[in-house]
């Protein structure tokens, strides 16, 4: 006798289930094409990402490849649609070493490029880059003292303007080999230079193929301090970083 209200809730069912399908369709279709979200897990691109920084990266900024797509499945290879990364350009890319990981750094060496660090500059092409000192940021040592961090203006040849922080003199990396970047592949560093693993690494990371670029950093929509999770809500009020919120990376 309750055919009928039987078949309703069935019906009712299976229309949620195809609403939530299509939600899930076209979240994939945004997430590979257009948008995927990031989160800031180090400090290696610090002062421009903060740890806690959440941020959308374009995936059709240098066209698409097989990392472009949930799960990185072998379905073709080198890219589709491809637009080279400009240099000064924040990127997530895979990384080299195993395919899976995600980093996110700045290009600074295009193919074919010479990148070297003397004394703590950055040299491209034998040519030191420009570098202007700014005032000191107070930054917590680990130990819960805050110490001044020396802070810098970088311009790369085409114009492109970030800041770097130089927390120690004479760094590991701050003196470096010659560094010869092949074709097909970028020379990536993060701007928190002295706590970064980046291509100076050869071992770990080295040179990036342009294969392995994911997209480019666009904008913070959301930060958080890094000593809180954003799932507590109740938080929010005075540990979200309500400044950073909807603003450019540059």
């Amino acid at each position: 006798m309750s055919t009928t209200s039987d078949s309703k809730k069935d019906g009712g069912f299976m229309e949620t289930v195809r609403v939530i399908v299509h939600a899930l369709l076209i979240a994939l279709v945004i997430r590979t094409l257009f948008f995927q979200p990031f989160n800031i897990p180090s400090g290696s691109m610090k002062d421009t990402l903060l740890i806690g920084d959440y941020l959308f990266v374009s995936k059709f900024s240098y066209g698409y490849s097989r990392f472009s797509i949930p799960f990185s499945p072998p379905l073709f290879s080198g890219r589709i649609f491809g637009s080279e990364p400009t240099r000064g350009d924040v990127a997530v890319f895979k990384l080299p070493k195993d395919n899976e990981t995600d980093y996110i750094k700045r290009v600074v060496g295009m193919p074919g490029d010479r990148i070297q660090m003397i004394e703590g500059v950055l040299q491209i092409n034998g040519v030191p880059v420009k570098r202007e000192r700014l005032s000191d940021v107070m930054q917590d040592d680990g130990t819960g003292r805050m110490v001044p961090v020396k802070r810098y203006k970088e311009t790369l040849p085409n114009g492109v303007s970030y800041e770097t922080l130089d927390l120690v003199d004479n760094g590991f990396y701050d003196n470096t080999q010659v560094y010869n970047v092949p074709a097909g592949h970028y020379f990536m560093m993060g701007d928190n230079r002295d706590n970064s693993a980046d291509s100076r690494v050869l071992s770990q990371v080295g040179y990036v193929p342009f294969e392995n670029f994911i997209g480019k950093a666009q904008i913070i929509f959301f930060s958080i301090d890094d000593h809180t999770p954003a799932w507590q809500v109740w938080t929010w009020p005075w540990t979200v970083r309500w400044t950073r919120l909807m603003t450019w990376v540059r």
